[in-house]
């Protein structure tokens, strides 16, 4: 069974997880759902960019019509370089490491909830991330914008 996670995470801080939403797919209508359930939850600040890898999902007409009626300026990923989309690689490696790889689902809704449980409990509320001093991101997150200068700048968005 193949479950592939489209995720949105704010950049550069905090990096509480946003959104998550799976499928036995990775196409445009994936990361469309992921995309506009994140654009339904949050307020969209001018100058927002919304960055992804080259896959074909983030590149169809479909989707990249949705940021720009929101005014979000599009980014992708540089051909062959990796290092672009560093933190999406990193938060794919916890995700397999700490959840998926450690546990054996018998049905895609098993897997579905399982891995939400560990994002919404465990990565955004319970985890210490050492980039955030040690906090989770929901205390980080609380914290940073209690600042009066704190803004979103960046949304990524990463299918595995």
């Amino acid at each position: 069974m193949l479950a592939h996670p489209t995720t949105i995470k704010r950049l550069p801080k905090p990096i509480r997880l946003l959104v998550h939403v799976s499928s036995r797919h990775i196409d445009t209508q994936l990361t469309l759902s992921a995309l506009q359930h994140a654009l339904s939850t949050r307020s969209v600040p001018a100058g927002l960019v919304h960055h992804s890898d080259r896959g074909v999902q983030y590149a169809a007409t479909e989707y990249v019509h949705l940021p720009q009626q929101h005014d979000i300026r599009i980014s992708m990923s540089r051909k062959g370089n990796p290092y672009d989309n560093a933190v999406a690689e990193s938060f794919m490696k916890t995700l397999k490491h700490e959840e998926i790889l450690v546990n054996e689902y018998d049905t895609m809704d098993e897997a579905h909830a399982s891995i939400a449980q560990f994002l919404d409990v465990v990565y955004n509320q319970r985890r210490l991330h050492s980039s955030l001093g040690y906090n989770p991101p929901v205390e980080f997150e609380a914290d940073f914008y209690s600042q009066p200068s704190s803004t979103l700048t960046t949304l990524l968005t990463v299918s595995v």
